[in-house]
């Protein structure tokens, strides 16, 4: 996966504030919201107090008792350091994102235009819902709203990082624009959409800086099951006590400790925090706001993405390629009876055949006065038409094959002959056709031609590999839906498509128990992107869309659900991965401690001291310093995630198990006795 915006793992910046960060996390009522680590908080308070005075608990007049103790706590203070470290480093790449939009925040005077046209100057943070500003080129947009008149460029790098300019204009999928942007050309009116402090790049500053930020589902769960396995590792070593006592066998209090920190989760009690706040981060390099780890989350679980056809799998600039009369009408009747019917069609597709026809040549004049006396007709998904009432009674009609067959029919007009199969033809190569009608007669057809993106079929493929089934929503008829869906790759399609269908199919979906996941921009979106487990809107669609989506794409790109997908199923993957690493080094510092405890009263426990360790105290600080030294070695994983590749859940989970199960089983092993074999000679010089 490429992100689109790349930052270096952490600077030093990050690295100060992490450190100071590290230090603030050790406020016990902070250190309580992560259960495991609190546990060993408290073992180094315990420890600590021990060291000042090592015969508070009748340990015996062990010399360097003291000393003992005093390392022990100094290596459970540094893997509480460690651990706050993590989730420091996983905030701080956060909060330096949020620094930079904090920048784009500035005092911004904004003109209103008040109900008798006069216009008055007011501060940004004075603007209120439904105020009507006007906004000139070279001037900061005060606060998010809707453009209701005029056309300009916008640049929109302080919030998207990207240079170039983008078209808004009143009406349409394009018509939101976000406070903190600059208008760079022409000028816009734009009615206010939010009140100051509720912006859209106030919300982007709170959920990055994570404040807010609230434990996903599957977090909770996982924090359940560590807090389990907390307790029942406590159970234990504090029934080992009464028995060591029974064996006569003097183990300190601090061995106690050390065996309680090396064998309850500290290893993933200490980064979980941090990959889930490093998950939400990762989608932020995408460009991508996610109102929630939840949203997050919910990616890695998809089972069904819908996608619009037009703009996601196909570019979606349809141009008219061609004029097709029907037999017996003359082409430049045709041609102009397009023109006329699109006039005053702001499409991207109206316009196109607007310029083809006066490519051609054809009688096009008089524009200006047909527009100014006529009736335009708009389209609506209903009807799935439109076009001009003239004055002289004439009416021209462009749209859908059935709606301009019905209507023909209804009005007393034979079907001709030839229609279907020009629809057919054009359908069957991928292509959009619009029938032409004059006064209810049927002229030809338009064909618009609308290109599907390349590599698209790959990725299709790849999705079908990770087990996610795609769904392609257009209002094409079905023929054309077909081709554009076998060319596409994807696995099913909804033709002649509205916006309640979309709905329909996402809740048969859920309804199959399937997590469901669909792009979209437009406002009729909205109910689909608000129904969806994860709903994605474009930046440059409308308020309404965003609103109803709990992830926004700051780019517009409509394709990125793909690696959106990805780095939900990355995360989820990263959080089993280094649980399971966790859970399995358990099991190597068990055969470092157990026997380097019990050995000296039990000598025939010493066949389980398979690493042949120098000493008890050797065996039990080795494994103390490997258990804090391996989470900021796993920090550079938990923030960039376990490397995803798509196959089938099975053979993700083999491969897990065997590189995170057991290699982590083998890592302690090795490293357990590579640290003995360091600090073995030393500790003998002190006499420990």
């Amino acid at each position: 996966m490429e992100t689109t915006s790349k930052k270096s793992f952490i600077t030093g910046e990050i690295m100060k504030s992490s450190v100071l960060g590290a230090f603030k996390k050790l406020n016990p009522v902070y250190m309580v919201k992560n259960p495991v680590m609190f546990v060993v908080e408290i073992g180094f308070i315990l420890v600590l107090i021990l060291a000042i005075f090592p015969n508070l608990w009748g340990d015996g007049d062990a010399g360097n008792l003291r000393l003992y103790n005093a390392i022990v706590a100094s290596i459970l203070f540094v893997t509480i350091l460690f651990a706050n470290f993590a989730e420091s480093v996983a905030e701080g790449r956060g909060k330096a994102q949020v620094l930079t939009l904090k920048k784009t925040k500035t005092v911004t005077e904004a003109h209103v235009i008040l109900p008798d046209g006069s216009e008055i100057t007011k501060q940004a943070n004075e603007l209120v819902k439904g105020d009507i500003v006007i906004v000139r080129a070279g001037e900061v947009i005060p606060n998010d709203g809707e453009v209701i008149e005029g056309i300009a460029t916008v640049n929109e790098s302080a919030i998207t990082g990207e240079s170039a300019p983008v078209v808004k204009e009143s009406g349409g999928d394009f018509s939101s624009v976000t406070g903190g942007t600059t208008v760079t050309s022409d000028w816009l009116k734009i009615e206010i959409t939010s009140r100051p402090g509720e912006s859209f790049l106030d919300k982007m500053i709170a959920l990055i800086e994570g404040a807010r930020r609230k434990k996903t589902p599957n977090e909770i769960a996982l924090n359940t099951l560590l807090v389990s396995l907390t307790i029942i590792f406590l159970l234990v070593v504090v029934t080992l006590y009464p028995m060591t006592t029974y064996l006569n066998l003097n183990i300190s209090v601090a061995t106690f400790i050390a065996l309680i920190v090396c064998l309850i989760p500290t290893t993933i009690g200490g980064l979980l925090s941090a990959i889930g706040i490093a998950g939400m981060d990762r989608v932020t390099q995408f460009n991508v706001i996610a109102m929630s780890g939840k949203a997050v989350e919910a990616c890695g679980d998809v089972d069904t993405l819908i996608l619009d056809k037009t703009g996601t799998i196909t570019y979606g600039n349809r141009l008219a390629a061609e004029f097709i009369p029907i037999k017996g009408v003359d082409k430049n009747e045709l041609i102009r009876a397009a023109w006329i019917s699109s006039l005053t069609d702001d499409t991207p597709e109206g316009k196109s055949i607007v310029s083809l026809a006066c490519k051609l040549n054809v009688n096009v004049t008089d524009e200006k006065k047909i527009i100014e006396t006529s009736n335009p007709i708009s389209f609506t998904a209903q009807t799935r038409m439109s076009g001009l009432d003239c004055q002289d009674g004439t009416k021209f009609r462009k749209g859908a094959y059935d709606s301009i067959k019905k209507m023909s029919i209804v009005a007393g007009f034979s079907l001709p002959k030839d229609l279907e199969n020009i629809v057919y033809e054009v359908s069957s190569q991928g292509g959009t056709p619009l029938v032409v009608s004059k006064n209810e007669q049927i002229l030809g057809v338009i064909y618009l031609k609308d290109v599907v993106k390349p590599g698209l079929k790959e990725r299709f493929e790849q999705l079908r590999r990770m087990g996610i089934k795609t769904i392609m929503c257009t209002g094409d008829n079905p023929l054309t839906a077909a081709t554009i869906a076998k060319e596409a790759g994807v696995d099913g399609f909804v033709a002649e498509s509205k916006p309640e269908d979309k709905i329909n199919v996402i809740k048969k979906e859920q309804g199959q128990g399937k997590i469901v996941a669909m792009t979209g921009d437009g406002t009729n979106d909205a109910p689909a992107l608000a129904q969806a487990n994860v709903g994605l809107a474009m930046n440059s669609g409308t308020n309404a869309a965003k609103e109803a989506a709990n992830m926004v794409d700051l780019d517009s790109n409509p394709t990125k659900v793909i690696e959106i997908v990805e780095i939900g199923k990355q995360l989820l993957m990263t959080r089993g991965a280094l649980t399971t690493f966790s859970i399995a080094n358990d099991i190597a510092k068990f055969f470092a401690i157990i026997p380097a405890m019990l050995m000296v009263g039990l000598p025939e426990i010493g066949a389980l001291n398979i690493m042949q360790l120098n000493s008890p105290m050797s065996a039990i600080i080795s494994a103390l310093i490997f258990n804090a030294i391996i989470i900021p070695l796993l920090i550079p994983i938990a923030m960039k995630g376990v490397k995803y590749k798509p196959m089938s859940v099975s053979k993700l989970l083999n491969r897990n198990l065997l590189v995170y199960g057991l290699g982590g089983i083998i890592a302690p092993f090795i490293g357990i006795k590579l640290i003995d074999i360091m600090i073995g000679p030393v500790l003998h010089m002190i006499g420990l």
